[in-house]
């Protein structure tokens, strides 16, 4: 993952409210919550909750399904989390000094 894209989505976890929105959706598995759901385990709702789910849906951290006009179902995007916690370990202790053999 590039270091700009990388950078977006913690940007768009710069909240709060929204790292909580992504917690309970990442809790609830793969078939994510309602939209009434969501407002009540997170105390998010209504236009806030809108407005912190497009935030999160434009970084690839959520999915929504929709019928209509109304948004039914959000999920967390697991690939897309699970990258984001790749890109920051993946090169794990990668600058660590070897550790010193004591030779005495």
């Amino acid at each position: 993952m590039a270091l700009e894209l990388a950078a977006s989505k913690f940007a768009a976890l710069g909240s709060e409210q929204r790292l909580s929105v992504l917690k309970a959706l990442v809790r609830s598995g793969p078939e994510g919550l309602s939209i009434g759901a969501l407002g009540t385990r997170t105390g998010v709702t209504g236009s806030t909750l809108t407005h912190h789910l497009r935030i999160l849906t434009q970084a690839g951290l959520v999915q929504q399904s929709r019928q209509g006009r109304s948004t039914i179902c959000a999920a967390a995007a697991y690939d897309e989390v699970r990258a984001l916690s790749e890109f920051l370990l993946t090169q794990c202790c990668a600058d660590c000094a070897a550790p010193e053999h004591d030779h005495g």
